[in-house]
């Protein structure tokens, strides 16, 4: 797994600033832009929790979604030969290329990655 912790649903990202000597991050996924540092990992993820909470907590109030919305069009940039195997491959299955790589995503997500909506609750 990348660097990123998880709370409540959502996904913090975690870098390190050697120059200022501070752990820094964003909230993932959502139209603001949040985020949330510290010197030490529980300052950090103290941090992350707060600013998810205050989040929550301000789209109840403003009545907005917590996440952002996605509307299912993707642009994708393959290389030539990678796009040439996929349509070829989908071909031989008798399905579309979109099918084929709604597949393949579906497939990598069930077995690599936690269910990220676990924990998250539309209050």
């Amino acid at each position: 797994m990348k660097d990123v912790m998880t709370y409540k649903g959502f996904i913090g990202s975690v870098h390190y600033a050697a120059e200022d000597r501070v752990f820094y991050g964003k909230v993932e996924g959502i139209s603001d832009l949040i985020s949330f540092e510290g010197r030490a990992v529980d300052e950090l993820e103290k941090g992350f929790h707060y600013m998810v909470d205050e989040h929550i907590k301000d789209c109840k109030e403003k009545d907005i979604p917590l996440q952002k919305s996605y509307k299912g069009n993707l642009n994708i940039r393959l290389s030539p030969e990678l796009h040439k195997k996929a349509a070829l491959n989908a071909a031989l299955k008798g399905i579309s290329l979109n099918q084929y790589i709604n597949d393949a995503i579906r497939k990598e997500l069930h077995a690599s990655e936690p269910d990220l909506d676990e924990g998250y609750t539309q209050e």
